[in-house]
């Protein structure tokens, strides 16, 4: 026999005598004045004590890792679990914003069913270039969809159609310098055009217009009508400013499209417009 091995038989053969001599001594035989065994298992109750704590910290330290192990994969799954959800929220918000955006086009369609045939249309591509301002659309020809027709939002004017393929229309944007739109000053008719400006992203201007109209920031600028490309009273925008032309003959004014032109994402075309409107416009 190994001592190693004799040595913990002995050492257990002493903790068994201890133990029974310590159980013997707390057996009460009598009343009395304390006996030896008592005094002896006082003796030995601190290190009793000691044993116990240290099979407690024993215990706790051989379940520690076990512990971390579980709980570090169970914080791995909760943060996953918050990714899907964020994701889930993500998704919920983008389809009630677009759900927002259609039932506001279809409302704007029903108030303008007397006056225009309207093509609900979403935006699928934009010119990345800083000259031009233009965005394509994906319905075309196919769709009844021709050069020139008008597109808008409900919040107001957004260009003309300049060319069509079968299934897609390109449309340049009132803020693109080569655009022009016959328009109104709304509460005192004063005439003008807007057009786009190189360089001034997001602005137009109105430009030849009377120098004796009465013209002020905050009015309302309205299409006129006049050139048929344009149906009358689609909101342009609103006056920022108001100047001198250089040739000093007429005023020229800086207006904010009502339309949010770089955000757009859904918009309307106007494929047909009712005869008493043309009507209408016709005699002014």
């Amino acid at each position: 026999m190994r001592w190693a091995t004799a040595k913990k038989l002995f050492l257990l053969a002493v903790l068994i005598a201890v133990t029974l001599t310590a159980m013997r001594c707390t057996v009460p035989e009598r009343m009395g004045p304390a006996t030896p065994g008592i005094k002896f298992q006082d003796v030995i109750a601190p290190v009793q004590n000691g044993l116990t704590w240290l099979g407690k910290q024993g215990r706790y330290i051989i379940s520690l890792p076990v512990s971390m192990v579980g709980a570090a994969a169970r914080c791995q799954e909760l943060e996953q679990e918050i990714e899907r959800l964020e994701s889930e929220r993500i998704k919920f918000n983008e389809y009630l914003m677009e759900n927002r955006r259609l039932a506001a086009l279809l409302e704007h369609k029903k108030i303008m069913a007397d006056n225009y045939n309207l093509l609900t249309a979403s935006v699928i591509g934009r010119d990345p270039g800083n000259w031009f301002a233009t965005i394509t659309l994906n319905h075309g020809s196919g769709d009844g969809v021709k050069e020139n027709m008008s597109v808008l939002t409900p919040d107001g004017l957004v260009g003309r159609v300049v060319a069509v393929t079968p299934s897609t229309c390109e449309v340049l944007l009132i803020t693109d310098p080569r655009s022009g739109v016959g328009s109104l000053v709304q509460d005192t008719r004063a005439p003008g055009i807007v057009e786009g400006v190189a360089g001034a992203a997001g602005i137009v201007r109105m430009i030849h217009i009377p120098n004796n109209a009465r013209v002020e920031a905050g009015q309302a600028v309205v299409t006129s009508g006049m050139g048929s490309l344009f149906p009358k009273g689609i909101p342009v925008g609103r006056i920022n400013s108001v100047q001198n032309e250089p040739t000093g003959l007429f005023l020229s004014a800086e207006i904010s499209p009502l339309a949010d032109l770089n955000s757009l994402e859904e918009v309307m075309i106007v494929t047909f417009v009712h005869p008493e409107v043309a009507t209408q416009q016709a005699g002014g």
